[in-house]
């Protein structure tokens, strides 16, 4: 009976270290292939390989933000209705335990970075460091919080164009950031709407928002992304001119989102809400396959 009970408590320990590092919110790192779609070199091994492994390497460093963000979090976690049930939250791993993966795993992804490309390795490490502040400071900061997770999706997009010196159009860069923006404030939202009167012994900074305000910045982003796109594909100098076509995705993708956010009351998990909704998927997909018709073809 003990040795079943110490094999259940190993399994459960194993899990409760995958759900630490979060692989369903690794989806937000596949920003790092725009450029390599965008610049036509995705069937090219060279460059899709080191795409790859700057993939990977995100994936890594979200892992190492995660756990960074639990730790310090995980006395609030544990008043909320959905985070405590994270790992530390919930006593399945120790903090001590955490830190110490945090301290093992956060070297060697810097130095494998930084092997493979100086320049990937420095947005690398800005994305840590800008996760850093956002823990420690910039989350307690209105409207500056959000910013800063936009900034995580720039610095993706940026770093998988350095990683194969490619250059990426100022217009992608500027759509990234306002859907950022957008899934950014989606976020905030949920969180007021879930924790209600609550929120402020969950995080302080959400005493700041209100559904009216949060609800104009959204009309404000939703309309500045659909416009943004609109002119990149306009902006196309004949080469790439029927990528308007892909407009009515873009148009249909917002739409169902804020469908979501808003009569489903959810959002609060972008990766999951994208996931878990098959019409969502099926845009996605078709966007994916249209865009590289388009630019390939």
């Amino acid at each position: 009976m003990s040795a079943r009970k110490a094999y259940l408590s190993f399994i459960a320990k194993i899990e409760g270290y995958i759900r630490l590092v979060r692989p369903k919110q690794w989806i937000k790192n596949l920003f790092v292939f725009a450029a390599l779609i965008f610049s036509k070199h995705v069937f090219d091994w060279e460059y899709l390989s080191k795409v790859a492994l700057a993939f990977l390497f995100f994936c890594m460093v979200s892992a190492c933000v995660y756990i960074l963000n639990d730790v310090v979090d995980v006395n609030k976690d544990r008043a909320h209705p959905k985070k405590r049930t994270r790992p530390i939250a919930a006593g399945i791993i120790k903090k001590r335990e955490a830190i110490i993966l945090l301290i093992v795993l956060l070297p060697l992804v810097l130095t494998a970075s930084f092997l493979l490309n100086v320049y990937l390795g420095i947005v690398i490490l800005l994305y840590f460091l800008n996760n850093l502040l956002y823990s420690l400071i910039i989350k307690h900061l209105v409207i500056l919080d959000v910013m800063s997770i936009a900034l995580g999706f720039l610095l993706r997009v940026i770093g998988g164009a350095l990683v194969i010196r490619v250059y990426i159009s100022p217009w992608i860069l500027l759509c990234t950031l306002l859907l950022s923006l957008f899934l950014g404030f989606s976020k905030r939202r949920n969180e007021l709407v879930v924790l209600k009167d609550d929120v402020g012994s969950h995080r302080r900074i959400l005493e700041e928002y209100s559904l009216e305000f949060i609800d104009n910045m959204l009309s404000i982003v939703t309309a500045s992304t659909v416009m943004a796109y609109s002119l990149y594909t306009f902006s196309s100098n004949g080469e790439n001119y029927y990528m308007m076509l892909t407009i009515p995705f873009v148009l249909y993708g917002i739409f169902r989102y804020q469908y979501i956010i808003y009569k489903k009351n959810e959002g609060g998990s972008p990766e999951e809400t994208v996931l878990s909704d098959i019409p969502l998927i099926i845009n996605i997909f078709l966007w994916i396959c249209t865009s590289i018709v388009i630019i390939y073809l």
